[in-house]
């Protein structure tokens, strides 16, 4: 079994492995409490940008549904009448790694991530991508003067950027086996209450931790052909009644498998990928006549590669209860109503 997956079915339980782990996980802890001590001492520095800032991140390993939290929130935001851009550190980049980058919906995904991109071109945002987020934020203002509220993409533990609202997203995981990285599945210590200033989503059936939050409604969207779905075309087809090969380079794409299936679709083989899986070659045998992959490995799928072969894109909508969104808009400053148009 490769260690990935190991640890992975460790950080479930207080098993062996992660009891051998234990003395790295009190380490991380030591290094944790002193990278906090040097901003709370102000050692170091952080930054606040000049428009609000709204944080999207996770204190669990591996995706919890990030990215369809941002998406939602810069709906949620337009409809307040903001007009929201988006920051990310673009996990994955192998080009310009230091850089600051603005993404156009065309930039290759090698040079942003495949995340960034996906956020890029499904919410129409504006946005920057760099390891500093508070100079990606910068950069993005300087760009688009209009933005006037700033999302940043899985940006918990980047103490450096100052935070207006920070929203905690958990999945059916919770916290694991409640212990720290590489003994369980936390990035930081699990709170004891809701962390000041915070909003927790939980992109789950039901609640998975004891702190109060929302839960948000996920649902399988549209399934669009991937040629369509690169030109900006979200026709959906009915795929009830073809038999699909479901890929999915996520980081725990058996929820993805499970939601096919749920929504009445005939998966005759599921193909499992790593995270941030590059499609440098086609994963799936030769001649395989229908696939259906996520928005996420999209953007790295040329149509044009994939010969007889079908590709279909399953869309992902993704609802925020009318309480979260009154919880976190209390915690960004009022906003006089929009002059109408003449």
């Amino acid at each position: 079994m490769p260690l990935a997956l190991r640890l992975q079915r460790a950080w479930l339980s207080r098993g062996p492995l992660a009891w051998v782990l234990r003395p790295l996980a009190a380490l991380h802890r030591l290094l944790l409490a002193l990278h906090r001590l040097g901003f709370r001492a102000g050692w170091r520095r952080i930054e606040r940008l000049p428009v609000p800032v709204v944080v999207v991140g996770n204190l669990i390993a591996g995706g919890a549904g990030k990215t369809p939290t941002c998406l939602a929130l810069v709906d949620l935001l337009r409809a307040q009448g903001w007009t929201p851009g988006l920051v990310s550190r673009g996990y994955g980049r192998r080009e310009g790694d230091e850089a600051i980058l603005l993404v156009q919906p065309d930039t290759p995904a090698a040079r942003c991530g495949d995340e960034p991109l996906l956020l890029r071109r499904r919410s129409g945002a504006p946005l920057a991508v760099g390891r500093r987020r508070a100079e990606a934020g910068r950069a993005l203002l300087a760009a688009h003067p209009e933005v006037d509220v700033i999302v940043c993409d899985d940006g918990l533990q980047h103490l450096a950027l100052a935070r207006d609202a920070q929203v905690i997203v958990f999945d059916e995981r919770g916290a694991g086996n409640g212990w720290l990285l590489p003994a369980g599945p936390l990035r930081e210590p699990m709170p004891s209450r809701v962390p000041p200033r915070s909003v927790l989503l939980y992109n789950a059936p039901r609640a998975s931790t004891p702190l109060p939050g929302h839960v948000a409604v996920r649902r399988l969207g549209r399934f669009v052909a991937l040629e369509s779905w690169h030109q900006g075309r979200h026709e959906s087809t009915d795929l009830r009644g073809h038999r699909l090969l479901a890929a999915a380079g996520l980081a725990h794409p058996q929820r993805f498998f499970a939601m096919l299936r749920e929504a009445g679709l005939d998966i005759a083989a599921e193909l499992p990928l790593p995270d941030h899986h590059d499609f440098a070659t086609l994963p799936w045998p030769a001649g395989t006549p229908e696939v259906v992959v996520t928005e996420k490995d999209a953007v790295k799928l040329d149509p044009a590669r994939l010969g007889s072969t079908r590709a279909w894109v399953a869309t992902l909508d993704f609802e925020l209860p009318p309480a979260f969104a009154a919880e976190l808009l209390a915690l960004l400053p009022a906003r006089a109503p929009a002059l109408p148009h003449r």
